[in-house]
């Protein structure tokens, strides 16, 4: 044999070979030995040598990346992934850096297939992007896909400040080059229209890549691991959610293309690398950035309607669109919803549906009203001092007649009749918060008819809005002025305020939890109503029903330290203000918290002011300014 025979060699040779023998022996058994491992090892290489983006901490559970195989009908052809940068070390999303770690070089961040390709998984990235205004949004829309254990994601940075803030809480993240302010731009402005266009830049620039690409706003939040859904529809080339307020189907498939009114809505889409998306995604860019008048998304509408229809098929709800040739699904509202869809119509709860996604559109606070709306839903990531204000809460059990919310048809009238006897117990319960400097708990706000921005019967004809509904704060009280700093001098002090359900949110210390005293309304002179002594039993303290500031002050000074302070009622509690500076300020600044309600149809103004002081004023109606000249606030 020749294994026999270079060994009879070996033996009768000089030791220089007998040495050169023996290397090449052990060389070839060593070798042997790795081929063998590699061969029979459970952990393939590449599974071994994740990017420090995506690598998971064993002792945290929110990071586990659970996203299953969704991608298997499709294949692409993936280039395998850059090693990882020398200078990063393998550390989970939300796992802070050491305090002797240097920030790499901005240049280290640029958009590159070897940057995406590290957050990929099964060919999917999902991003989203955003300047530093935008930073809570952000935190929470990432919150919410680690909680879901997805962990393929990567956002844009329109500033430095951004991008260093989500580095040292080592969220994925990659410099957009943008250069933006880093405030908030507000809807429809000049900046606004420019991230717009910073969009359609970005999808142009991933699809290349090859990679399938779920673009978000950062002004919506994921509540469900959308990608087994998206992988449903293998043929489709662009996935993309809508404006539409009126069902087309009551389950989780594609809405019917041909009954779709609302305008497609670009805050949430799916796109897939196809020849037909890459084109559709070249024109897009080009005809914004050759007019800046418009609007991204009146853009993508226009030109995926150049040509709509037929349907792909019978089955799978797509449609053929842009040049004929592009597979278009537009994801059901019901389950990808609307600010109107789930605040508003609730529509998923009623079609017995899970939600994957609900977008803060349909709302008038600007982004103070879409942080409030998720609150209410809480679905917002605070910070924890948030949810324990200096001073403590102060909160109110609401009383409405069922009358006011049942009887009689669901009209302009009546509309006004019941949210004025909230605004009337909402008044009451500011001025004591001001009085006591607590944050007050807004209670459940409940309407008759919807808000709109154009004439309507109340309802929408055709949508599943329940009447009465839980309608949101923004419906009828300008949030975004209750959060704006006015001066003190003319408005008096800052009056914090919640949302209804902060109360009972998970995130709510144990210490607020556990400091409570719930206060009952009594008539001054009835057995146990009396405050001289300012005493409790059972953690309840019996007040006087039409008691003044002086009265208020001296009794709730005793209990300071008690985080929640709950009125039975806040009806006939208090009797005003005894020093006339201090309700004059506080008068100024409360008529400001109301806003409109719109629309009257065949009116010019048709909508109609809420009045804070509304039952002041004998023979208030709730019409709309007659003229022009009557069209201002009541303040």
């Amino acid at each position: 044999m020749t294994w026999r025979r270079g060994c009879e060699e070996v033996a009768n040779s000089k030791p220089l070979f007998l040495t050169i023998y023996t290397v090449v022996i052990i060389g070839i058994v060593v070798s042997s030995f790795y081929v063998f491992s590699a061969i029979y090892s459970n952990n393939p290489p590449s599974a071994q040598s994740s990017s420090w983006l995506s690598s998971m901490s064993s002792g945290d559970p929110r990071v586990m990346d659970q996203t299953p195989n969704v991608s298997q009908a499709v294949v692409h052809t993936v280039s395998t992934p850059s090693p990882m940068p020398q200078n990063e070390s393998p550390m989970a999303i939300w796992d802070v850096p050491p305090p002797n770690k240097k920030m790499p070089l901005l240049e280290d961040f640029k958009l590159t297939k070897e940057l995406v390709q590290q957050r990929v998984k099964d060919n999917v990235v999902i991003v989203t992007f955003g300047n530093h205004a935008f930073m809570d949004f952000i935190l929470t829309w990432v919150k919410q896909l680690t909680d879901l254990g997805v962990s393929n994601f990567l956002v844009g940075a329109m500033d430095t400040k951004l991008l260093e803030a989500l580095y040292w809480k080592r969220i994925p993240v990659f410099d957009m080059g943008s250069h933006m302010s880093t405030v908030d731009v507000g809807w429809g402005s000049p900046t606004f229209h420019k991230m717009g266009r910073e969009k359609v830049i970005l999808i142009d620039s991933i699809l290349p890549f090859g990679f399938e690409l779920l673009m978000c706003d950062t002004d919506m939040v994921w509540l469900k691991n959308p990608l087994p859904y998206l992988a449903r529809y293998p043929e489709a080339d662009v996935l993309t959610s809508s404006d539409q307020v009126i069902p087309t189907v009551v389950d989780d498939s594609l809405e019917v293309w041909q009954e779709v009114s609302g305008a497609y809505n670009i805050g949430i889409f799916h796109w897939r690398p196809t020849e037909s998306a890459k084109k559709l995604a070249k024109q897009w860019k080009e005809m914004l950035l050759a007019d800046d008048k418009i609007w991204d998304q009146n853009g993508f509408n226009d030109i995926v309607h150049r040509q709509l229809g037929p349907s792909v098929d019978e089955e799978s709800g797509l449609v053929f669109a842009f040049d004929g040739k592009l597979k278009l699904g537009i994801l059901p509202a019901s389950i990808f919803c609307s600010g109107h869809t789930y605040f508003v119509q609730a529509m998923y709860q009623q079609l017995r549906l899970e939600p994957y996604a609900v977008h803060t559109t349909f709302q008038y606070g600007g982004t103070e009203g879409k942080r409030h709306r998720l609150r209410e839903a809480k679905l917002f990531l605070d910070p924890p001092e948030y949810y324990n204000p200096p001073g403590g809460f102060l909160s109110f059990k609401p009383y409405i007649p069922k009358s006011m919310l049942l009887s009689g048809e669901h009209n302009v009238e009546s509309h006004f009749t019941l949210v004025n006897y909230q605004i009337k117990q909402i008044r009451a319960a500011l001025a004591i918060a001001s009085l006591l400097n607590r944050t007050l708990v807004m209670p459940p706000l409940w309407c008759r008819i919807d808000r709109l921005w154009y004439a309507h019967p109340g309802i929408l004809e055709g949508s599943m809005t329940r009447q009465p509904f839980l309608c949101p704060l923004d419906h009828v009280f300008e949030v975004n002025v209750m959060l704006k700093k006015l001066p003190e001098e003319e408005f008096g002090p800052q009056i914090d305020f919640r949302e209804y359900s902060i109360l009972e949110n998970p995130s709510l210390p144990s210490e607020v939890k556990n400091s409570w005293l719930d206060v009952q309304l009594c008539k001054e002179g009835t057995q146990d109503c009396d405050v001289s002594n300012g005493t409790t039993v059972g953690g309840v303290l019996k007040f006087p029903k039409h008691s003044n500031e002086e009265t208020f002050m001296k009794v709730f000074s005793s209990f300071k330290d008690v985080k929640v302070i709950k009125f039975s009622s806040v009806q006939d509690a208090f009797t005003g203000f005894t020093n006339k500076e201090k309700e004059d300020k506080f008068r100024n600044r409360v008529k400001r918290y109301v806003g409109i309600w719109c629309c009257v149809p065949d009116h010019d103004p048709g909508h109609i002011y809420y009045d804070m002081y509304w039952d002041e004023k004998p023979g208030w109606k709730a019409i709309p300014p007659q003229t022009s000249n009557d069209d201002r606030p009541p303040w």
